[in-house]
């Protein structure tokens, strides 16, 4: 007995000082080693199972689970010292990592993880959260336990048992040695079985012993010989003793698991697909003969089967386009059996694996979701939500209920919990205050938990949808130092500094520090080695908007050739795309007939680092048009005045009052000058109607003499005018607009307000009474027109 125990105490000692010395060459190496977010392999099984134990392994179940529900997953079954020792290499890791890298464009909604970049952008995630791990109060797979038919494809970690003593495991392994080479499968699925039932403070003794390394090996030189169900023992063992996902021998068990997908029935395959979830191990091809095989028996598919099959879906990010649609008609049929767990559990794997269902199955999805609303948990409902943001669905009840759900939730609900809630208001263009101010409140409460990234995109959220710092006063001081206490986390993710300044800016704050941090040399140098353009766009942005809000300041500055090359391309796509689109072509259209010619328009990006065209009009002093366009025209403006070019009636009040079928108004005494026409705000209609929907009818002369229109009266005192007044006429579309509201989102807000300081006014062709106009007569778009150019009624400071 004493020998046992001596033999113990040294086996203990020689793990200390064995993790001590990795803990010194992980300090010296590290980075160099995970250049890519995976450790390198060497040759030799000794050597990659030494890099293995020193990878920050990714546990995307500890991010959705409580603190102790994350002690009994797979992940975590590492023993104190190995846990110890990865903590007490976070802040060396961070230091030592080659700055400013950049991993992604800034993407608010969901993005699609292929499978070619699954586990790069799973190591990537592991690193953001070294400095901050986030709690989010919810299991992804808690409907695992509503209904008994899930045992028999899912496997519940908190079940392990762990009976067996490290004097019996010792015992277990010295039966291995005895063996040897007369060990068959079942032999080997026992010893494995007995093993992974060891407490798991002594799991590192014995993955450390050299008996048990042997024994993985021999289990890979018979693999050919297991069973279907002793292939699943052995990866339950795996699972129960925390085998590194990383693990060489993980990628045999997978050849030999795709190999004999073919002889394994649905249940085994979707239990051997939620094995290796537990394990953390990203398995594309077996995951592809899982697919196969349900598309082929289909029909073997009950409830708890498509549940399970669609958490594997959500879980591995990809689901066939073959399987999209039998998936959405199986769902519907199973809608109203759903319970809430499982209606959560859909939800996130819909929004995970990125599959678009119709607007009505989703609509239907939404619907069953708010029928139970009361008994959903705080993770269902931010589940529901990012479904929806995904899906740009506008289902009012539920948002509505949010309103009351929200408030009475936010005070337990955790920092990604909240963050999710408002970044999908934000996404579906939808304000309630009573969403955003609740969720404001409890932020603060929860704040030093945020990461860069979950600062980054409440601010980004609160700015879209714009609210006021003085309807939350503490709430944009506070993320605000959150993005300036984790500066460390933009040298790998500087689109979340780009993301929370913008939000910033669109509500007209500033902070110089980050903006001169974002605009560094150093920073914009790493950020534009990124081949996307979104980040440049960003930079792009903040540049201009220091331009224009700033222009005092000692902020650094963006190049000139690449705010040229940014210009060019955003110039580029506005040609092709915004430019092309009907109201804007009409109102160009209707500006130059009602101006004289095409001279009189210009249609251009005027402040380019905001990413949309205008209408660009010039008038005198006199309300008369100046030529702006710097294109070639067929016939010189100068050598043509407008009131050559254009003759005949003058559009006045009477005239606008019988076209739109109003009261008459008065006329004025001969020597009293004629006042513009006043246009009244007209309300957004659902049915699409024209502002001018009754009146008289439009002649061919009626047509000719306002297309000509005459000598007009002018006010008797321009003294207070600018020679030239500049208009920038913007035609606008409801995606420009918080929902069913006329306030205008964060980024649009802020182009107004930069075009105001540029010295333009802005006149607005709001989407809800120019959109109805384009099925009218052409005479009816020109005194609409005039009205807005004329009257100043379309001027928004």
């Amino acid at each position: 007995m004493s020998a046992t125990v001596l033999l113990h105490h040294l086996a203990k000692r020689r793990l200390y000082v064995h993790v001590q010395r990795i803990s010194i060459f992980r300090a010296k190496h590290l980075s160099s080693n995970v250049e890519n977010g995976e450790q390198k392999r060497e040759n030799g099984e000794q050597k990659r199972e030494e890099e293995t134990e020193r990878t920050l392994v990714y546990k995307p179940s500890a991010y959705y689970q409580t603190p102790t529900a994350r002690n009994s997953t797979a992940g975590c079954l590492e023993t104190k010292e190995e846990s110890s020792c990865s903590l007490s290499l976070n802040k060396t890791f961070h230091q030592q990592r080659n700055p400013y890298r950049i991993s992604s464009s800034r993407r608010l909604s969901s993005t699609k993880n292929t499978p070619s970049n699954m586990d790069y952008s799973n190591a990537e995630s592991n690193r953001e959260r070294a400095t901050i791990e986030p709690r989010v109060n919810g299991d992804p797979r808690d409907f695992q336990r509503c209904r008994p038919e899930y045992q028999n494809m899912t496997y519940d970690v908190s079940q392990r048992s762990s009976s067996l003593d490290l004097n019996e495991a010792l015992l277990v392994l010295e039966r291995v040695t005895e063996l040897k080479s007369n060990m068959g499968p079942s032999d080997a699925t026992s010893f494995l079985c007995k093993l992974s039932q060891i407490p798991h403070e002594q799991i590192a003794v014995v993955r450390k012993d050299t008996r048990f390394n042997a024994l993985l090996r021999h289990s890979a030189e018979i693999l050919h010989n297991f069973t279907p169900a002793e292939l699943l023992d052995t990866l339950r063992s795996f699972v129960n003793l925390g085998l590194p996902k990383s693990h060489s021998i993980l990628g045999l068990y997978e050849t030999e698991f795709c190999r004999r997908a073919s002889e394994m029935e649905l249940h085994q395959l979707l239990l051997a697909a939620d094995l290796w979830r537990c394990l953390g191990r990203f398995v594309p091809r077996y995951l592809d003969k899982l697919f196969d095989n349900v598309s082929q028996n289909f029909n073997q598919l009950g409830l708890p089967e498509l549940l399970q099959l669609m958490y594997v879906i959500g879980e591995g990010r990809r689901c066939p386009d073959a399987l999209v649609q039998p998936i959405e008609s199986l769902l519907m049929r199973y809608l109203n059996q759903l319970k809430p767990e499982e209606l959560e559990a859909v939800s996130l794997a819909l929004f995970k694996s990125q599959i678009s269902l119709s607007e009505r199955a989703a609509c239907r999805l939404v619907d069953r979701a708010l029928a139970v609303v009361n008994d959903l948990s705080d993770f269902g409902i931010a589940n529901v939500m990012k479904l929806m943001r995904f899906s740009y669905l506008d289902h009012l009840p539920w948002l509505e209920a949010m309103g009351s759900e929200v408030p009475r939730r936010a005070p337990r609900m955790e920092v990604q919990g909240l963050m999710h809630v408002v970044l999908s208001c934000s996404a579906l263009h939808y304000r309630d205050n009573r969403i955003l101010l609740a969720v404001a409140e409890q932020l603060l409460n929860v704040v030093n938990r945020c990461r860069s990234k979950d600062a980054a995109k409440m601010l980004w959220a609160f700015g879209t949808l714009g609210v006021l710092p003085n309807q939350s006063p503490k709430l944009y001081p506070c993320l605000t130092a959150i993005l300036r206490e984790r500066q460390l986390e933009f040298q790998r993710f500087p689109e979340h500094l780009l993301t929370g300044l913008l939000g910033l800016a669109f509500v007209g704050l500033f902070p110089q520090d980050l903006l001169s941090l974002a605009l560094s040399a150093e920073f914009v140098n790493k950020t534009c080695n990124s081949k996307t353009l979104e980040l440049k766009k960003d930079l792009f942005t903040l540049d201009g908007t220091v331009g224009l809000e700033l222009p005092g300041s000692t902020i650094p500055r963006l190049s000139h050739a690449l705010r040229e090359e940014v210009t060019k391309q955003l110039w580029d796509f506005a040609q092709s795309d915004i430019c092309r689109k009907p109201e804007t072509l009409e109102a160009e259209v209707v500006l130059r007939k009602l101006l004289g010619g095409e001279m009189f328009v210009r249609k251009h990006m005027i402040l380019p680092h905001l990413r949309s065209i205008d209408l660009e009009v010039h008038l005198d002093q006199n309300d008369q048009p100046v030529p702006v366009s710097s294109e070639p025209c067929q016939q010189n403006p100068a050598s043509q005045s407008w009131e050559q070019t254009l003759s005949g009636v003058t559009i006045t009040d009477n005239l606008l009052a019988q076209l739109t079928n109003s009261q008459k108004i008065p006329v004025q005494p001969s020597n009293k000058f004629l006042q513009n026409p006043v246009v009244h705000t007209v309300e957004p209609v659902h049915v699409r109607e024209s502002v001018f929907s009754v009146g008289v009818d439009l002649t061919d002369n009626l047509l000719m003499a306002l297309t000509k229109s005459g000598e007009r009266s002018s006010y008797t005192d321009d003294s207070s005018k600018p020679s030239i007044q500049r208009l920038a006429v913007q035609v606008t579309n409801r995606n420009q607009y918080c929902y069913r509201t006329e306030q205008l989102l964060g980024f649009h807000a802020l182009k107004r307000r930069q075009l105001v300081l540029s010295g333009y006014r802005v006149v607005e062709l709001p989407h809800w009474e120019w959109f109805p106009l384009l099925r009218r007569s052409h005479a009816e778009k020109l005194a609409y027109m005039h009205c807005k150019i004329f009257s100043g009624t379309g001027s928004k400071k």
